[in-house]
């Protein structure tokens, strides 16, 4: 069951971007946007061609699906076998945070082999200032590079911990 969490969170996510995309591209025409909390949050219906940010979104097109689809299918391989190793079975947190991002991952390569371009509909911003529009997998590939950086920090924490009461204890 340890070697399959992982895998599990990243179905579950996959499934949730499809079904809130395919919802977002049936109720909500392109561009257009829907105010849920005036000055800071916006449900919007975008698609974007780029990465994040929109880079890449002005590149010629077979070199940009080529870069971002073959990128993606590297990440994904070298997640997937990271998680098949016998070593990564005792972290938890290591393997929930490679499920998040792999999930992440997949539900955007889907939209980018099929449609070409990644559909974004969560918009946050601050009066004027806006954050560029995202999904639930780039949300999900956030989330699991922040478990990351949390589990590095926690590691950092207990090397310093111990190597302080090695000093100690001499």
């Amino acid at each position: 069951m340890r070697r399959l969490f992982p895998f599990l969170i990243a179905a579950a996510i996959l499934v949730l971007d499809r079904f809130t995309k395919e919802l977002i591209k049936a109720r909500i025409a392109a561009y257009d946007s829907i105010t849920v909390i005036p000055g800071l949050f916006n449900i919007v219906h975008t698609e974007n061609p780029g990465i994040a940010f929109g880079m890449l979104a002005n590149a010629p097109v077979f070199w940009r699906h080529a870069m971002l689809i073959g990128f993606s299918t590297i990440v994904l391989v070298v997640i997937s076998t990271m998680l098949l190793r016998p070593s990564m079975q005792r972290d938890a947190v290591i393997r929930t945070a490679l499920g998040f991002i792999l999930g992440g991952a997949l539900g955007n390569l889907y939209d980018r082999i099929v449609n070409g371009m990644v559909t974004d509909f969560v918009e946050v911003h601050a009066g004027r200032h806006y954050f560029p529009a995202f999904n639930v997998a780039d949300s999900a590939v956030t989330i699991g590079a922040c478990l990351l950086l949390l589990d590095m920090w926690r590691n950092k924490e207990q090397r310093v911990t111990h190597v302080s009461e090695a000093n100690i204890n001499r």
